[in-house]
């Protein structure tokens, strides 16, 4: 995408009062613009047809009438448009999800948003990937899955500070005696918040994860460091395990090329 040019986004919401907002909020912006509204799905469906090269980003609500917002991914899916799509909800389930998620959209976030979050997940919808980053890619594709198999939830914030902290943790793991002084203040200062936010919001997606998650998968990854039975991991644990984990599969398939 062109650095010069605003995000173009389209709001796929029923509730006119969030879609007002969100105008009003961008109308200001130097790197955002709304350039489409629609109110029910059918209309989303309709105008993401005749205007898909007219908007990079679409914010799309679950539930509306006419037609939900599952109805418009799948029509999206049919019809081949891969425009990167962040689903709003009210109703973050285990169950919504796991539907949600089989279209691959790039972000959730949940109602009632915070439009400084909305921001940073619409720029990073659109951010495009240099070519020298493959390899820094695929990890975060592998650090992201393995996320997603423990049960960690993508929508909630605890889930981006984690990955954050593994891929730091990854290529510098001599941090790992200062996760405190080092690794929260880095993760804190990438997204604007606080180093105790950073902590809070860690702890409570793994105890989400722990949770939820597979059991088998968990004791297959964390039986070495804790006792599964006992206790969940602290956030240290967590992140370092994982990032040993990467670091162990990483290694042996350069071993064997």
């Amino acid at each position: 995408m062109n650095n010069n040019k605003k995000i173009r986004l389209l709001v796929v919401d029923d509730n006119e009062h969030y879609v007002d907002m969100i105008e009003e909020y961008f109308s200001d912006n130097q790197k955002i613009e709304v350039v489409g509204k629609c109110f029910d799905g059918e209309s989303g469906v309709k105008y993401i047809k005749e205007n898909t090269n007219k908007f990079d980003v679409a914010l799309l609500d679950l539930i509306m009438p006419k037609k939900d917002g599952l109805y418009v991914l799948e029509n999206m899916q049919k019809n081949k448009i891969t425009k990167p799509i962040i689903v709003c909800t009210s109703f973050n389930t285990d169950e919504i999800i796991s539907k949600v998620s089989k279209y691959n959209p790039k972000d959730f976030i949940a109602k009632p948003m915070d439009l400084v979050e909305l921001e940073g997940k619409i720029l990073d919808a659109v951010i495009e990937v240099p070519k020298n980053a493959n390899k820094t890619n695929d990890l975060e594709i592998s650090i992201s899955k393995l996320l997603h198999d423990l049960g960690v939830p993508s929508h909630i914030k605890g889930y981006q500070y984690i990955r954050e902290g593994v891929l730091l943790m990854y290529k510098s793991p001599e941090i790992i005696g200062a996760i405190t002084k080092e690794l929260y203040p880095e993760i804190a200062t990438k997204y604007d918040t606080t180093v105790s936010r950073v902590e809070r919001a860690i702890r409570h997606a793994i105890e989400v994860s722990w949770n939820r998650g597979d059991v088998d998968l968990m004791e297959e990854v964390f039986g070495h460091s804790v006792d599964y039975d006992r206790a969940k991991p602290t956030n240290s644990e967590f992140i370092v395990t994982i990032s040993d984990k990467l670091r162990l599969e990483y290694n042996t398939k350069k071993s064997h090329i």
